[in-house]
């Protein structure tokens, strides 16, 4: 009897229009940048007195979406240019570009039509400022971060932070139409968590940086010397994160949370330093994003309150 002949092979997927758009969207890293956009909201409520007016909340909402659109492109930039490196490691594996669902021409094209339109979003109907100020962010963290400082320098993630820090100041130049003292406050506080957030993820993410060749200070420096770092970082923050109470923006109710909020980072930070394991480096980089979400909350509610 002669053989049964091999079944043919499956035919791969369709694609369909909603899927492909699936894939786009994933590039803009959806969790990264809602973080930007409630960090630059917040920028924007504080620098209003009291509460805002139609015309205020409108500008607000404006300027939320341009400050999406181009934190958006500057994610699917990132995808291009770290292609390779992302579809070395577990974290990113999945992205449509690494995956090769989309191509660099589509992924570049849709990066370049989410910048124009939120630039010109931003120059048009909420002032000049606000959008030179978003799009030196994008060359900050696309360019110099993603394509210079990343792959060649441990302090990497220090240096290119200032992109990361921006969200509040863009906020408060949409609405003020200037750069005041308040907005580099809130600057400096993300400047100064971002390390320690960082650093958490990537000591128990480092065999994934070790394998994409990527410089990170758990791969050049070690775990011990890093977890150091967390904890000393934290303890710098816990001092940044006094300042709007110290210079007059923040009452009580602000104070009382950083307090909470900053000891328990530094608590993390220290156990992560004398005792660590994976687990609780995921604890701590987790404990990160709770304490800069409640600290903002808590500027917030202060802000309103009294």
């Amino acid at each position: 009897m002669s053989a049964a002949p091999a079944p043919a092979p499956a035919a791969p997927p369709a694609i369909t229009l909603t899927s492909r758009w699936s894939q786009f969207y994933a590039l803009t890293k959806p969790r990264v940048v809602q973080l930007i956009v409630f960090c630059a909201f917040i920028g924007m409520v504080l620098a209003v007195p009291g509460l805002p007016d139609g015309g205020q909340w409108a500008r607000m909402a404006l300027a939320s979406a341009g400050i999406w659109l181009v934190a958006g492109a500057a994610a699917a930039f990132n995808c291009v240019v770290e292609q390779g490196i992302d579809a070395r490691m577990k974290r990113t594996a999945w992205r449509p570009t690494a995956k090769g669902e989309l191509s660099n021409t589509q992924t570049l094209l849709f990066s370049a039509v989410l910048c124009a339109a939120g630039s010109a979003l931003l120059y048009v109907l909420v002032n000049p400022l606000t959008m030179w100020l978003t799009f030196a962010t994008f060359v900050g963290y696309a360019v110099i971060y993603t394509v210079v400082l990343k792959p060649l320098t441990p302090q990497n993630i220090v240096i290119g932070g200032a992109s990361g820090a921006m969200p509040p100041v863009l906020g408060w130049a949409a609405m003020t139409g200037e750069v005041s003292p308040e907005a580099l406050i809130l600057f400096l506080i993300i400047f100064l968590w971002t390390p320690p957030h960082f650093w958490a993820l990537a000591l128990y993410r480092v065999e994934d940086y070790r394998r994409a060749g990527l410089p990170m200070l758990p791969v050049t420096h070690g775990n011990e010397f890093t977890r150091l770092q967390v904890f000393l970082y934290t303890l710098i923050l816990f001092a940044g994160c006094l300042m709007p109470f110290v210079y007059g923006m923040s009452s009580w109710i602000y104070l009382a949370a950083a307090v909470v909020l900053s000891l328990g980072f530094c608590g993390y930070g220290f156990a992560l330093w004398r005792n660590y394991s994976d687990a609780l480096a995921r604890k701590t980089f987790r404990f990160s994003l709770i304490h800069l979400s409640l600290l903002f909350a808590a500027l917030l509610v202060d802000h309103y309150v009294l």
